[in-house]
């Protein structure tokens, strides 16, 4: 029996990445990196592909990724945990690891994160909001 699989050109997204501007990443405590969505996903109501942009020093804290994490480099230097990857190198975080992001002289990376990740609070700071929470 043969299966037909009917496609639906509707569904494709096209982003042409030297007309869209970098935003902000917009998260507690970033600064200093910057965001490009390449693909919104409706559905989960988030963007599962990104271009990201690191100044010179920026850092991203240290997170979980329940749905693992792939990350390509297209440009300059970054730091994922103890793995230091340069411009053409790929790193495959499987679900459930953790680490923090950090770039010495900038990069730029293509990020594919299926999942939200999950940002790690300090043990200090879970401490000082509970006392606040009194």
């Amino acid at each position: 029996m043969e299966v037909r699989i009917k496609p639906n050109p509707k569904l494709n997204q096209l982003v042409r990445t030297s007309s869209v501007d970098w935003a902000p990443l917009d998260e507690p405590g970033v600064t200093g990196v910057y965001v490009k969505v390449l693909r919104y996903d409706e559905a989960a109501g988030r963007s599962p592909t990104i271009l990201l942009k690191f100044d010179p020093g920026a850092s991203y804290p240290g997170h979980v990724h329940p749905g693992g994490e792939e990350i390509y480099v297209l440009e300059g230097d970054i730091r994922l945990g103890k793995d230091r990857l340069s411009a053409g190198d790929y790193l495959y975080t499987a679900p459930g690891n953790i680490h923090a992001v950090h770039s010495d002289g900038g990069c730029i990376v293509l990020v594919s994160v299926p999942q939200a990740v999950d940002i790690l609070v300090p043990k200090s700071k879970q401490a000082a909001g509970a006392q606040g929470a009194e």
